[in-house]
This record gives C-alpha cells, sequence and structure tokens, in this order.
C-alpha cells in the first residue's frame, strides 16, 4: 500500500504512519506539501479537514475532478452536518477525532477492500467503463457522468448478475444512510444513467432493486 498522510498535529501523524506500516507512506502537515504527492500512485489518502493553509474538503474535491483514489478524513469535526458535507464532498469514509488506531486499521482495511473488490476497467459490448480516469464510452461516444452515476454504475458492474437492493445502493451510494436521501433520489440517478447510457443490461427488480446482467 502507498499512503499519503496530510495531518497537521505531528505526533498524530507520526503514530498513524507507524500503525499502518505501509510500504510507502508520504507524510504532509499542509495542503500545499500533499500536492506534491498527488502525483504518486497513491492507494489510499487519510485527510485532516482544518489544515493550517485551507480545507481538506477543497482538496478532496480537487482530487476527485481527476482521480477517485480512496480518500478516509480523519477531524475534529463531529457535528452531523460536518460528516455529512464531508461523505458528499467525495471522501469514501469518515472518521471522528479521537478514535483508536486499531479501529483505524479496520476503517482502512475496509475501504482497499471496497476497492479491490470492484473493477476500474469494465467492457461489455458496446460500452467501456474506466472508472479510475473517469472515461465512460458508449459505442466509441464519450459520455460524462455525475459523481453518483458514477458511484451507482460501478457498483452494479462489481456485481454482475446479483440483485443489487435499493436500500444496499443507497448505502453505498450516499454512505451516510437512506434518512438523508430524497425517496426517490435512486430512482432519477438510475433514469439520468439509462438516459446517458441507452442500452446498459440494467434489469429492474421491481419492489426490490435493480441487476446488472451478465
Amino acid at each position: 500500500m502507498t499512503l499519503l498522510i496530510v495531518e497537521d498535529d505531528h505526533p498524530l501523524n507520526q503514530g498513524i504512519a507507524l500503525s499502518l506500516n505501509a510500504e510507502c507512506t508520504y507524510q504532509a502537515y499542509t495542503i500545499a506539501q500533499a500536492r506534491e504527492y498527488l502525483t504518486e500512485d497513491l492507494d489510499l489518502i487519510l485527510l485532516d479537514i482544518n489544515l493550517p493553509d485551507g480545507s481538506g474538503l477543497d482538496l478532496c474535491q480537487e482530487i476527485r475532478t481527476y482521480s477517485q483514489v480512496p480518500i478516509l478524513f480523519l477531524t475534529a469535526n463531529d457535528m452531523e452536518v460536518d460528516i455529512v458535507t464531508g461523505l458528499e464532498s467525495g471522501a469514501d469514509d469518515y472518521i471522528t477525532k479521537p478514535f483508536s488506531l486499531m479501529v483505524l486499521r479496520a476503517r482502512v482495511h475496509a475501504v482497499l477492500r471496497r476497492k479491490s473488490s470492484s473493477p476500474s476497467l469494465y467492457t461489455q459490448g458496446i460500452f467501456s467503463f474506466d472508472f479510475e480516469r473517469m472515461e465512460f464510452l458508449a459505442d466509441k461516444t464519450s459520455v460524462e457522468l455525475s459523481k453518483t452515476e458514477q458511484k451507482l454504475l460501478r457498483l452494479l458492474v462489481s456485481h454482475p448478475g446479483q440483485t443489487m437492493t435499493r436500500e444496499l445502493l443507497i448505502d453505498r451510494i450516499w454512505s451516510d444512510g437512506a434518512e438523508f436521501v430524497e425517496e426517490n433520489a435512486l430512482s432519477v440517478t438510475m433514469k439520468r444513467l439509462r438516459e446517458k447510457l441507452p442500452g446498459i443490461p440494467v434489469r429492474t427488480v421491481y419492489g426490490i432493486g435493480y441487476v446488472w446482467e451478465r
């Protein structure tokens, strides 16, 4: 694992690095320092929100314009609205301080498992999807998808032949639970995805969810 830790608390930064014991760890204490490592082939970014030279939320949104590298927020901002904002900015997980290093390791491994089980490249018939580069082709024509549409598509192609329930999709896509999502948000997202990628092999299982057919 190649890890980037962006945390201005030096002892905490060092403690995380020692605890995770990654094959390669880059340590940054400011956003400016973090940007020096963003060209590296990173497997995971641990990112504080309140940094001396700016907000980790802004950096996360910046990274999401060109990369889907897993990002896990570490922050003292523990209000419900803070957590929702962090996840909606593109983070894969959100841990509030103080936290135990054992819990951090478990959450890191969970994020990496989700990444390894989800293909970055997928082709079927006239469709070709590169989730890392965020490039999506339908009959060799480029299609622009929103971040939410990308998440839905990736979940479906990662589980071909498996019925994905509405509850599971909502939980995985919006991360913070169905209570923060409009009731028809998933249906609207699926409708837009089908309009942008006409002919995708998604079957609706009425009252249950959706299945990507092989």
